[in-house]
């Protein structure tokens, strides 16, 4: 919820800034004139890529000719509660700042779409799945970071046994579920783990079999964030090598939910889903 969540405080009160500069006909280049800084700042405050400073929304409140108290006040308000400490004090060192605003995200969304081609997607990880992966893909890490990483993906687990839990549909290609990552034991702990979870009222598993071949979105995993607060848009998070990329803007979402209904009608049936995961299991890593 954006009452309890410092990411979305800030997406909210991005949101805001740039509703109030439209209505006054503004574009950012004025904006960035009149307060004598970069185009960059501004566009930034407005993507909730940055924070804005209490200064930075009295300034903006002012060009903007904001003069109901109470508004201000209230944006004021998000400006503080967005910089809250958070995930970064109870997670640790994750060795990356673009997963913190991830992991908050989330937390605070009312719907998950997620799809996974290569590996079991990050709320359905087991504590030692979570742990070769992350070590097998940054053979590098440190003991400390991945310490944090498996934590944090523990953690986020939770989120599925909330009681205000969100909707959870996850969609996995079929190789990631042969894929042996920890070992056998590690690989059927894991599957039994995921046949569990599928039980639950607020999640859905389906696998994209093999049989289907090349498929549109087979290149690109990803994960699709409804918020619950109608002012705040949906997100998209794509994960690379190196980077983290939050989409949301409206034209670049599109495709994406086109994506999400193709692969949920691609996919099994989520009961012949889970049949096929029993099987995998017991063929594959058997006790």
């Amino acid at each position: 919820m954006v009452s309890s969540n410092p990411t979305l405080r800030r997406r909210r009160l991005a949101s805001t800034l740039r509703e109030l500069r439209l209505a006054r006909g503004m574009t950012i280049e004025e904006v960035a004139n009149e307060l004598m800084v970069s185009v960059a700042k501004i566009s930034r405050l407005e993507t909730g890529q940055r924070g804005a400073s209490l200064r930075d929304v009295r300034d903006l409140c002012r060009i903007y000719q904001v003069a109901n108290e109470a508004q201000i006040e209230a944006l004021m308000t998000l400006a503080r509660e967005a910089k809250e400490p958070g995930l970064r004090q109870e997670l640790g060192d994750l060795g990356d700042e673009a997963a913190y605003p991830y992991v908050d995200l989330e937390a605070g969304a009312s719907g998950i779409t997620e799809f996974q081609c290569c590996f079991l997607p990050g709320l359905l990880q087991t504590e030692d799945y979570a742990r070769a992966l992350i070590s097998g893909m940054l053979p590098g890490i440190a003991d400390n970071i991945l310490n944090s990483r498996v934590l944090a993906r523990m953690k986020r687990k939770e989120l599925l046994r909330r009681q205000d839990a969100p909707r959870y549909w996850t969609l996995i290609d079929e190789a990631a579920l042969h894929r042996n990552v920890g070992g056998i034991q590690v690989m059927r702990e894991q599957l039994l783990d995921i046949i569990e979870v599928a039980r639950r009222p607020n999640v859905v598993v389906q696998v994209i079999p093999f049989s289907v071949g090349a498929y549109m979105g087979l290149d690109n995993s990803f994960a699709f964030l409804e918020i619950p607060d109608p002012s705040t848009p949906a997100v998209v998070f794509i994960e690379g090598l190196t980077t983290m990329e939050y989409l949301e803007k409206p034209s670049q979402l599109v495709p994406y939910k086109e994506t999400i209904d193709y692969l949920r009608a691609a996919a099994l049936h989520p009961q012949e889903s889970v049949a096929r995961i029993a099987r995998i299991c017991e063929e594959q890593f058997p006790s």
